[in-house]
């Protein structure tokens, strides 16, 4: 079963390569960190900052495509953990056709926030590395 949860915060650090979001129970206490892309950070960090880019930036361009393509981004679901490295769907819909993408977390979280959809995580992988604040 996923679990919805959104974005606590995005922590952008300019001395390193190492970037962080962290993600919230929406119903509940339990937080998660993982650790992201500079291009990713700095584009949830320009969506969340309401900045749009004069010209589309590659998730912007994705979340375009798909909607041209006349499919719609249902969700984004972290769906599972395997060696220190998270996975992510993106769950598209059509005509009543469901389609499921694989992604990067990262990625999947950064076209989430540009179209503004809900964020899950399975509820396997929230047991495996969340705390409770």
């Amino acid at each position: 079963m996923a679990v919805r949860v959104e974005l606590a915060r995005i922590l952008i650090r300019e001395t390193d390569d190492t970037h962080i979001v962290e993600l919230r129970e929406v119903d509940g206490e339990r937080t998660f960190p993982i650790v992201i892309g500079l291009t990713e950070a700095a584009a949830i960090n320009r969506r969340l900052m309401g900045e749009t880019p004069p010209r589309p930036q590659t998730h912007e361009l994705l979340a375009n495509i798909i909607e041209q393509l006349g499919y719609r981004l249902d969700r984004v679901v972290i769906n599972d953990l395997r060696n220190h490295t998270f996975y992510a769907r993106l769950m598209l819909e059509k005509d009543g056709e469901n389609v499921d993408i694989d992604s990067r977390p990262s990625d999947a979280i950064a076209i989430g926030v540009a179209t503004d959809v809900p964020i899950y995580v399975e509820e396997h992988v929230l047991d495996e590395v969340s705390r409770a604040d």
